[in-house]
């Protein structure tokens, strides 16, 4: 099966439709399709282009999921809503293009697929060869996973208007050595930079007050952090395994909790100013911190999680004040 030619009876395309049609190569979907359904074309690891025409109005989650072959997918003016995760481990995806008629989407020369006022970033081709490039400036939004296993990018300049930054958005960059995070931005999500091993330096603005789970895990290369003052959670791992964080961290004073697992692993640290404002440190929070010393620990801290020191094979002191209730 190498191409499919549907008839215009047909209105809906299902649940798992082609999953695992690893031959076929490329379709176009006809007027009377209204809707493509999750998982349509799962795993159909042949297909380099897609085409959809004016009717189809939702594209379903995981549509193109794993379809690592796809090169080129044109969407149509009728599409109204594109689900999550449609175009993950499409690794050699160059190109989406938007019908220029179409009133909830649009797309740029280069291929990036954005809201229609292009006030969100949707997601950037992850195949697309450019080895640098700037976030327009009419950007608030960077969506869920836009710039997901983007291996090609070695430098991504995030515009002055961005404001949030989605789950996954940068996960898995492995090339960029610097992502320079605007002072405008207040809110990143989980994971957003997962596993960019190439970064070296991170500044958290002002405005953001919660560092989420697992935002910085397998930054191995990040070697400076400046945390904003206005941070009151540290969330879980949110730095576990940045081993090349090294010298001292200065925890601002606004933070009051520290997450689980949230220096795990960070090797390279030999001190820890931890606030009068943290009253609780999580499970694991400094677990294989192997280069720590010292650390003390304020009067405001009531609670001190499983394994929190664990594995700190250099901690010659560490104080406890009388306020702890709990030590796990």
């Amino acid at each position: 099966l190498t191409s499919i030619e549907l008839p215009n009876s047909v209105t809906k395309i299902g649940y798992y439709a082609f999953e695992y049609c690893t031959s076929l190569g490329s379709i176009t979907i006809p007027n009377s399709v209204t809707s493509i359904g999750e998982y349509a074309f799962y795993n159909c690891t042949g297909l380099e282009s897609a085409t959809m025409s004016v009717g189809t109005a939702t594209i379903g989650e995981y549509a193109f999921y794993d379809c690592d072959s796809l090169e080129s997918i044109t969407i149509g003016n009728g599409v109204t809503s594109i689900g999550s995760f449609v175009f993950i481990y499409c690794g050699s995806l160059v190109n989406i293009t938007v019908d220029e008629r179409n009133t909830a989407y649009s797309s740029d020369e280069y291929g990036v697929l954005f809201n229609k006022d292009k006030t969100s970033l949707v997601k950037y081709p992850s195949g697309n060869k450019r080895t640098s490039y700037t976030i327009p400036e009419s950007v608030i939004s960077i969506g869920a996973r836009a710039f997901y296993d983007c291996k090609n990018l070695t430098n991504v300049i995030i515009g002055n208007g961005v404001k949030s930054i989605g789950d996954y958005a940068f996960y898995h960059l492995i090339k960029p050595t610097e992502i320079n995070i605007p002072d405008t931005v207040t809110s990143f999500g989980s994971s957003a930079f997962y596993n960019c091993s190439g970064i070296t330096q991170i500044n958290i603005p002002e405005g953001v007050t919660t560092i989420p789970g697992y935002a910085f895990q397998n930054c191995s290369k990040l070697t400076g952090v400046s945390l904003g003052n206005g941070i009151t959670s540290i969330g879980s791992s949110a730095f576990q395994n940045c081993s090349g964080l090294t010298g001292d961290l200065v925890i601002p004073d606004s933070v009051t909790v520290i997450g689980k697992g949230a220096f795990q692993g960070c090797t390279g640290l030999a001190s820890i100013e931890i606030p009068d404002s943290v009253t609780t440190i999580g499970d694991k929070a400094f677990y294989g911190c192997m280069g720590l010393t010292s650390i003390v620990i304020p009067d405001s801290v009531t609670e001190i999680g499983d394994y929190a020191f664990y594995g700190c094979s250099s901690l010659t002191s560490v104080t406890i004040p009388d306020s702890v209730t709990e030590i796990g």
